[in-house]
């Protein structure tokens, strides 16, 4: 994944999301070992209880038990076999050996394993419980404390033991974790829709900046508005100080071309009129004098062109400039027969100006009547992608694949008999491409040869 190309949104969403997942891991774990360790706390709580109820008993108790039968704890789980809560009591001699051991009924038969008790720890431990962990008689996780006290009468310390099956409490942290996971998916889930809501409406007015440009790309504004969120104006303002700047630049472009136009149109007319002899000076005056007007006139049309391709916003619908030169070429060409119709027309509308698109329909049209037997017909229709695409076809002889090329040539003309320049074919190939658009010759279904014009539409 490109990071450089990933959106905004997708940025915030994605960085948002992991961060408050990570958090909420965190969390759970951190929660689980709270509910866990106060779990624990609870039980040691019930162990030490059980203990200190023990220890008055070994304290009122006489020499031949360990434990006061009458101040034996009296939960009735210690005296059901088996029942996971179990007490024990063992005297140990000066080496800490076990001399003798007592036990509540639930220990039932089961072979005490004296070495999971911790009783050398509890021993040193000065009368603190110790805490750890054995297999019952039932084969159940047991949890044990163990303290060792000092009875009167005797020199050696009787360890008391009580264990309690660990099975309800870790079934109740295990649920508790069920619960916390359960409950933060939800929580996660509903904050990263929550996320990516907020992410939108933030974002939001970047796309109406983005819809308000496109807007005004294709005329049908001037510029931006100035009701965007305060941290969107500083953008919006310096955008159409752009567009006001493009706007002057393409301005003054025109005026510069104007002005050239009418400082060369003098020298070259007064050069034409001056060049009227017969002899071969004056011949060759007035073909250099006319390839410099035609270059001009060439290089004026273009450099005028680019300048309103230039322009934002500029748009011509293309049905009405179709129908009035038509109209206009069946009226010149009546007399030679030619008839010059639009076929099928769609209502489109090209990203340009109108001056423009009538310079190049005008000299299709115009060399389609020239060489046309009888017919002349126009479509336009919608192109690929944000394109239209005008075609011109002539009944005429047409032109083979090198000729066409050859056409598209600046001041080539195949057929020195029809009048012109032989600009009008480059002209419309480089007012086309001005537009990011295209030009293109081929046959045409009537007969003759077909101009195709590719232009942007809105």
């Amino acid at each position: 994944m490109n990071l450089a190309r990933m959106s905004l949104a997708r940025r915030l969403v994605v960085g948002a999301a992991v961060w408050s997942l990570v958090m909420l891991a965190l969390t759970a774990v951190i929660l689980s070992v709270i509910n866990r360790q106060q779990t624990l706390e609870l039980l040691h709580g019930e162990l030490n209880a059980t203990l200190d109820t023990l220890t008055r008993a070994a304290s009122e108790s006489d020499s031949d038990v360990l434990i006061a039968p009458m101040l034996a704890p009296s939960d009735q789980r210690f005296r059901t076999p088996l029942s996971g809560r179990y007490w024990l009591a063992a005297a140990l001699d000066e080496n800490g050996n076990i001399l003798s051991d007592e036990s509540s009924n639930s220990v039932w038969d089961w072979v005490v394993p004296w070495e999971d008790f911790a009783i050398e720890e509890a021993v040193a431990g000065n009368g603190e419980p110790q805490y750890s962990n054995t297999i019952g008689p039932d084969n159940e996780p047991v949890h044990l404390a163990t303290k060792a006290i000092i009875l009167p009468g005797r020199d050696n310390p009787v360890v008391l033991i009580t264990g309690a099956d660990r099975r309800p409490t870790d079934r109740i942290t295990r649920q508790f974790a069920y619960t916390l996971v359960i409950a933060l998916a939800l929580l996660a889930v509903g904050l990263i829709i929550a996320l990516v809501i907020q992410v939108r409406l933030g974002l939001a007015p970047l796309a109406r900046v983005q819809r308000d440009v496109a807007d005004i790309r294709v005329g049908e504004k001037h510029r931006l508005d100035d009701d965007y969120p305060s941290e969107l104006l500083p953008l919006t303002a310096e955008l159409n100080k752009l567009l006001e700047h493009n706007k002057n630049v393409v301005d003054r472009a025109r005026t510069h071309v104007g002005n050239l136009a009418h400082a060369l149109k003098t020298p070259i007319a007064v050069l034409m009129n001056e060049a009227k002899g017969e002899d071969s000076f004056s011949d060759l005056v007035r073909r250099q004098t006319g390839a410099m007007r035609d270059n001009v006139q060439h290089y004026l049309k273009r450099a005028q062109a680019a300048a309103r391709a230039e322009v934002l916003g500029a748009r011509t619908p293309v049905e009405p400039v179709i129908e009035d030169l038509t109209r206009l070429m069946q009226r010149l060409f009546n007399e030679k027969g030619i008839t010059v119709a639009p076929g099928q027309v769609q209502p489109l509308i090209f990203r340009g100006e109108r001056q423009d698109i009538e310079e190049m329909l005008g000299n299709l049209l115009e060399n389609a009547c020239k060489f046309a037997r009888s017919k002349v017909r126009v479509i336009a229709e919608s192109g690929e992608g944000e394109n239209l695409v005008i075609h011109i076809d002539d009944d005429g002889p047409g032109l083979s694949p090198d000729e066409r090329t050859e056409a598209m040539k600046r001041g080539v003309r195949l057929d020195e008999t029809a009048p012109g320049t032989g600009l009008g074919l480059s002209i419309v190939k480089d007012l086309a491409e001005l537009y990011t658009g295209g030009f293109e010759l081929s046959d045409s279904p009537l007969g003759g040869l077909r101009a195709t014009l590719i232009l942007p539409s809105v």
